[in-house]
C-alpha cells in the first residue's frame, strides 16, 4: 500500500516540477542573476577566483569546499602549483596600455608565468593568440601544465599594431597551494547516489562554464527542500583534474553511484545534446532520453567518446560510472565557444529555466524509478469490480491510462522498473507511474525491494 507520507512527497516533488515549468520566468531570472554575478571572477584550475566561486555559491546551498594540496599525487597525474593574477597589460611606445586584464580576464593565457620586460613587435607576436576568423572577438587560451605566458586580444587589434618596442607586465604568482572544489551531499533514505558535476575552472565564459554551476547549484537548492529516496551528491571541481582529484579519494564509494550527469553549455539557444554514458544504455541514459522525448522538441543524442567534458573521467574504464552528459549545442559546435563572444548577452534566462526544469525532470524521473511487484500475477485482476476499468467496453476515452494499468500489472515482477515499462510500452513515464500508483492503493501492487 502507498503510505500517505509518501503520497506527500511525490505532491511535493510534483508541485515543484510544476511550478517550474509554470513559471520559467522567475527560475531563469534567478539563474541569470547566478551567471552574472559569477561572470566577472577570474577563475581557473586552481587559486583565488574558483575559492570566490565557491564561496558565492555556498551563499545558496551548503558547500564542503576541499582544499588538496599542490604537488599532490592523483592517479597518473600531479596536482599543479596554485596560480593567481593581480594584473596584466601591454603598453605601446607611447605608454598606452593596448591590452588590460583589467578590462577583460580573457585578455590573458590561463596559468601565464610572470614576466616584465621590454620586446619588439616581432618577439611579442610570438606569445600573441588571436582568432582570424572572428576578428573582434578575444579567443580564450590556457597553459596549465607547460610553463609559458602569452595574451590574448582581437585579431583587429593585432592588425593595428606597429614596429616598435612594447612593454609586457604580467604580474602572477604560481607557488605551493590548493585545489579548491566544492562539494554538496543531500543525504536521501537510501545510500545509493546520484552524482551531478560541472565544471568551475573558466573566466567569463558564460554559456560553456557558467550555465552548468548555475543549473547544477539550483538543482541541489531544489532537492534539499524535499524528502528523497536517493542521496545526491554535486560537484563543483575545476575541469579534469578536479574530477580526477575526487575519484582517486573517493574509490571507496564509487560503487553506491547510480547515475549521474555532467552539465554545461545549458543556456544558448539550440536544442538539447545529450552524450551517453559509456555503459550507453544505463538508467540515466534511458531516463534522460525519456524525458527529453516527451518535452516535444527536437534533440540529439549523440554516443560516448573519450573527449568532453569530465564524463570522461568518470566513464574511465576501470569505473565505467553510468555518467552521461547533459548540453544544449556542443562545446565546438558554437562559434562563440571559448571566446569573449560567450558573454552574459550570449545566454538567455528562459533557456537556462528549461534547462533546469528538464534536468529536474530527469532527477525526479530517477527518484521516482521503481520495480514493483504484482501482487495477483496469475491472469490479469478484475479491475472494473475495483473502480479501476471502464464500465462499458469499446470506447477510445482513457484508453491509454486503463492500457498503463495493464501494463504496469503484465511487467512488475520485480525485475522491471516503471522506465523499462515506459519505454515499452512507448507510453509516458507520469502515466506509468500514475498507474503504479493506483494499483498499489487497491493493493494489487507492492514496491520490490
Amino acid at each position: 500500500m502507498v503510505g500517505a507520507s509518501a503520497k506527500r512527497h511525490r505532491q511535493r516533488r510534483r508541485s515543484l516540477a510544476a511550478k517550474g515549468r509554470s513559471a520559467p520566468k522567475p527560475i531563469g531570472q534567478a539563474l541569470y542573476r547566478l551567471v552574472a554575478d559569477l561572470y566577472p571572477l577570474c577563475r581557473s584550475i586552481t587559486g583565488s577566483g574558483v575559492r570566490e566561486t565557491l564561496s558565492m555559491l555556498r551563499r545558496l546551498i551548503e558547500l564542503k569546499i576541499h582544499q588538496v594540496p599542490s604537488g599532490t599525487e592523483v592517479f597518473d597525474w600531479t596536482v599543479p602549483k596554485e596560480w593567481n593574477i593581480r594584473d596584466a597589460y601591454i603598453r605601446d611606445g607611447s605608454g598606452k596600455k593596448i591590452v588590460d586584464f583589467k578590462k577583460s580576464n580573457l585578455h590573458i593565457v590561463g596559468y601565464s608565468a610572470q614576466v616584465h620586460t621590454k620586446l619588439s613587435l616581432a618577439e611579442l607576436k610570438k606569445h600573441l593568440f588571436t582568432s582570424p576568423e572572428h576578428p573582434d572577438w578575444i579567443p580564450y587560451r590556457t597553459s596549465y601544465y607547460e610553463e609559458n605566458w602569452g595574451f590574448c586580444l582581437s585579431h583587429r587589434q593585432l592588425s593595428e599594431l606597429r614596429d616598435g618596442e612594447y612593454e609586457v607586465c604580467i604580474d602572477a604568482s604560481m607557488d605551493a597551494g590548493f585545489l579548491s572544489y566544492g562539494e554538496c551531499y543531500l543525504e536521501g533514505e537510501l545510500k545509493d547516489e546520484i552524482l551531478v558535476s560541472c565544471h568551475i575552472c573558466h573566466p567569463s565564459l558564460a554559456n560553456d562554464n557558467l550555465s552548468g554551476i548555475a543549473v547544477a547549484a539550483f538543482l541541489a537548492k531544489a532537492l534539499s527542500a524535499l524528502s528523497l529516496r536517493f542521496s545526491y551528491r554535486f560537484l563543483f571541481v575545476p575541469g579534469t583534474i578536479g574530477p580526477i582529484t575526487w575519484l582517486c579519494f573517493n574509490e571507496e564509494r564509487l560503487s553506491r553511484i547510480r547515475a549521474g550527469l555532467v552539465l554545461a553549455c545549458l543556456g544558448d539557444s539550440g536544442g538539447f545534446t545529450y552524450k551517453k554514458s559509456r555503459q550507453a544504455d544505463a538508467d540515466i541514459d534511458r531516463a534522460v532520453v525519456k524525458v527529453l522525448q516527451e518535452t516535444g522538441e527536437p534533440f540529439e543524442v549523440i554516443d560516448f567518446s573519450p573527449y568532453g567534458y569530465d564524463e570522461r573521467q568518470f566513464c574511465s574504464p576501470a569505473f565505467n560510472l553510468p555518467v552521461g552528459c547533459l548540453m544544449r549545442t556542443p562545446h565546438g559546435r558554437f562559434p562563440e565557444y571559448h571566446t569573449s563572444a560567450d558573454n552574459l548577452s550570449f545566454v538567455r534566462p528562459e533557456r537556462l529555466a528549461d534547462s533546469f526544469i528538464t534536468c529536474l525532470a530527469v532527477l525526479l524521473l530517477l527518484e521516482n524509478n521503481k520495480r514493483f511487484i504484482n501482487l495477483k500475477p496469475k491472469c490479469e485482476p478484475q479491475l472494473g469490480k475495483r473502480g479501476l476499468y471502464a464500465a462499458i467496453g469499446g470506447g477510445s476515452a482513457g484508453k491509454s491510462e486503463q492500457l498503463a494499468l495493464l501494463w504496469v500489472l503484465n511487467m512488475s515482477d520485480g525485475r522491471n522498473s516503471l522506465l523499462d515499462i515506459a519505454g515499452r510500452s512507448g507510453l509516458p513515464f507520469s502515466m506509468i507511474r500514475s498507474a503504479a500508483q493506483k494499483l498499489g492503493a487497491y493493493g494489487l501492487l507492492e514496491e520490490s525491494r
